[in-house]
């Protein structure tokens, strides 16, 4: 991992770039949410590179991975692109955490402290003991 440089290739920089001009409300909405270092002083990124693919939202920090999902992914190859994809950022220490675009509206809250949980694992494990 050294000689490789795995985060924010050259070559997906187009994308990245394309992907934050073309953000959907939920992506716009849950930016509003993280940017600026609103969660715990956490810094997110929109639209991360990592390997090959490209991430919503990611806290390098914590090495958090936030996908925001429209409609619940019912077809079985989409199914299984998204596990293929989760393998490789988890093989590499990410932890992904999945969201319906319907909670970034309804449940924004929640979907604060779900991240907490995971960027405040040890205060969290401390005081469940």
């Amino acid at each position: 991992m050294k000689s490789k440089n795995i985060l924010n290739r050259k070559s997906l920089k187009f994308f990245r770039s394309s992907l934050r001009n073309r953000s959907t409300s939920a992506e716009a909405a849950f930016w509003n949410i993280v940017k600026s270092r609103k969660i715990d002083g956490r810094k997110f990124r929109r639209q991360q590179s990592i390997g090959n693919y490209i991430v919503d939202f990611c806290c390098p920090s914590e090495k958090l991975i936030i996908e925001l999902d429209g409609d619940p992914h019912g077809e079985y190859h989409k199914i299984q692109k998204d596990e293929n994809r989760d393998k490789y950022l988890e093989s590499l220490g990410f932890t992904i955490l999945r969201f319906e675009n319907r909670f970034v509206f309804q449940e924004p809250e929640y979907l604060k402290n779900e991240i907490r949980k995971v960027v405040n694992k040890e205060r969290y494990q401390e005081a469940s003991i």
